[in-house]
């Protein structure tokens, strides 16, 4: 396979670094371009029936969160040491969701994820994993820390 576009989603974990460098690597081997991508989960989901008792949520995430995520994004791109990378923070239903709409709307052919992680990514080997592999149009690389 001859990749031309590789989506590096990242947590900001300390294994974060080190799952960016091998999309790098990937996308270097391939000359194919170098997206990194974070997803903040919406908690605004609508309950529906039997909860309207629930408080109501503030919006979220807020501004200050997206920015922080989108400062830590740049850090990260920093470290890798490429010069044309693409950054983008997501807010999404779910990783699972935010990542494979990432896939479609910029035509990524291969994902790169962290086989754990303590935020976001965290059940990566469970059911975002499997909904990722599953529902992905394209290769997955899950890179074992």
């Amino acid at each position: 396979m001859n990749y031309q576009h590789v989506l590096c989603a990242v947590d900001f974990s300390d294994e974060s670094l080190e799952v960016g460098k091998r999309a790098r690597d990937i996308a270097q081997k391939y000359g194919a371009r170098l997206s990194l991508i974070h997803i903040v989960e919406d908690v605004n989901i609508s309950l529906g029936g039997g909860y309207e008792l629930l408080p109501v949520l503030p919006d979220l995430p807020d501004e200050a969160l997206l920015q922080e995520a989108q400062t830590a994004l740049e850090k990260l791109a920093q470290q890798l040491e490429v010069k044309d990378i693409r950054l983008w923070v997501v807010n999404a239903i779910s990783t699972k969701e935010g990542i494979l709409g990432a896939v479609q709307a910029h035509h990524a052919d291969l994902i790169v994820v962290g086989s754990h992680g303590r935020h976001g990514l965290s059940l990566l080997l469970g059911s975002t994993a499997n909904a990722v592999l599953h529902g992905a149009p394209c290769d997955v690389l899950a890179v074992r820390i």
